[in-house]
């Protein structure tokens, strides 16, 4: 049993699945039963009674909930599985970038934590240039590891159960006690330093989805000549970031971690964050490191944007069948209808844009004035 308060959030698309709720209900009756507080999504009631509320403000208090739950959070533990398409759900990985914000421990849990290049089915190798490419043809990025580097460098990622992460969660609070007292240690937590100094224009971290691309970095290069033009510096998630170092090896979990070490100091870096959230790899949730890149960067407060080719509602996206009380999938998967493109956790978190690239820029420059 906790010996203190220790608040725990569970994260994970249960809430949309058929029944979801009673197997979400009872991971929290586990983790109480061992005596953390837990806080979800779902907390709190919502709607007073007698009241009305439109679909748009329904998804800014779920999100606000969402918030709440992590104030003074201590650690997360997020269901990894993989929701619409190859990807984990959107909105899960979004928390899991506020936890780590928040200097939480971040545990994830999947039953399939064979890399990605094995378990992404429609993946092409190109064994000349040994490489991967996804459905669409870009480049499947990172084939050599089970999720997205910045999910592997945030989160330790547990191969089984809701059960079995929480046990190994327990395991480790107890050495971390017990090393604590032994030998001084403690858990580390990111110093959020900005190390991109003397800046005299705004900062715009690009977090782009087709950053593992075959020649991201010569688009990139054209991009930035167009921030550049409209006053801003650009940054992608390919240049170099101040005061982190390029490691050269050959272990796919060392290069990851630095990657995600590059990645994270760029949010930190930035004035305004631009999410790329476009469906990915043929599914319909967003790339896993845009998605954690938006939680991180809200947590840290950055001014943030998305752009997606299409920004209608979600429901008019995805194909589903309506019911008496909701809309649901091919898999019958509940369909969100809070007027937004996506996952609510962006749409009441990130200001949407659409049209040309230079379009998009241009609507950040005039929302800024």
């Amino acid at each position: 049993m906790m010996k203190k308060e220790h608040r725990l959030y569970l994260a994970g698309p249960l809430c949309f699945y058929p029944n979801g709720y009673t197997l979400w209900n009872s991971y929290r009756l586990e983790a109480e039963y061992y005596g953390f507080t837990v806080t979800m999504p779902n907390d709190n009631k919502l709607v007073r009674e007698g009241e009305t509320v439109s679909r748009w403000e329904m998804s800014q208090r779920i999100f606000r909930n969402c918030c709440w739950g992590m104030e003074k959070v201590d650690g997360i533990l997020v269901n990894l599985e993989t929701y619409r398409g190859s990807e984990p759900d959107g909105g899960s990985i979004y928390e899991l970038g506020m936890a780590y914000g928040k200097g939480a421990r971040c545990y994830g849990f999947t039953r399939d934590k064979r890399t990605v290049g094995i378990k992404y089915q429609a993946a092409q190798y190109n064994p000349d240039a040994r490489t991967a490419n996804d459905v669409t043809g870009k480049t499947l990025g990172h084939p050599e590891l089970p999720f997205s580097v910045n999910i592997i460098g945030a989160a330790k990622i547990i191969e089984g159960s809701f059960s079995d992460c929480l046990k190994i969660y327990r395991t480790d609070l107890d050495e971390e006690s017990k090393n604590l007292a032994r030998r001084g240690y403690s858990c580390h937590k990111d110093e959020n330093t900005v190390t991109l100094l003397n800046k005299t224009r705004p900062a715009v971290y690009v977090s782009a989805s087709d950053r593992d691309d075959t020649g991201a970095k010569e688009r990139y290069e054209e991009l930035r000549k167009l921030f550049d033009s409209y006053g801003y510096d650009a940054i992608f998630p390919t240049d170099d970031a101040p005061g982190i170092e390029n490691i050269e090896t050959d272990d796919p979990y060392t290069r990851a971690y630095n990657i995600f070490d590059r990645y994270t100091q760029h949010v930190r870096n930035c004035d305004i964050i631009l999410l790329d959230l476009n469906d990915y790899r043929g599914g319909f949730e967003p790339n896993t490191d845009v998605a954690f890149e938006a939680g991180y960067a809200y947590v840290l407060g950055k001014k943030m944007y998305g752009f997606m080719n299409d920004i209608g509602p979600m429901v008019n996206r995805i194909p589903n069948t309506p019911t008496e009380t909701d809309t649901r999938d091919f898999n019958g998967m509940n369909v969100e209808n809070f007027e937004a493109p996506l996952n609510l956790m962006f749409g009441a978190s990130v200001k949407l844009l659409d049209g040309s690239f230079e379009d998009i820029i241009q609507g950040i420059k005039k929302d800024s004035e």
